[in-house]
């Protein structure tokens, strides 16, 4: 079992920078690949960024492709999402996601286990 909190949401004009944080517990936090989505009022669950158990590979979404990165920290059980150059199109709440199958995948149905997610607001 892995329990993931996010944290670091809020409210951001346009331009500005936030970053979201997730505590994972659990001693295999290790093994997992750790992704990032998010959704809007009205819309599907959407990808964002996602980072491999090693930190070797990382995937993002187009829309966020050098203005977010995302990182983690096995030592301390975290996986972060730095967010730059912020949209109003980025308003969303954040969920982080754990997933131990094989292969850094997008989608969300393979991620095992979720956060309760984060609300981030940019206004224009």
């Amino acid at each position: 079992q892995v329990q993931l909190v996010e944290s670091g949401g809020g409210l951001a004009q346009a331009g500005e920078s936030l970053r979201l944080s997730c505590a994972a517990s659990g001693r295999t936090f290790n093994l997992y690949d750790m992704g990032w989505f998010r959704q809007a009022p009205g819309k599907e669950r959407e990808f964002v960024a996602a980072i491999s158990w090693n930190s070797v590979t990382t995937h993002y979404t187009d829309s966020v492709k050098g203005r977010f990165t995302i990182s983690r920290d096995n030592a301390k059980n975290t996986v972060a999402l730095q967010m730059n150059s912020l949209k109003p199109e980025d308003t969303a709440v954040y969920y982080c996601a754990a997933d131990g199958g094989l292969g850094l995948t997008r989608i969300p149905g393979n991620y095992d286990y979720w956060g309760q997610g984060t609300q981030v607001t940019v206004s224009s």
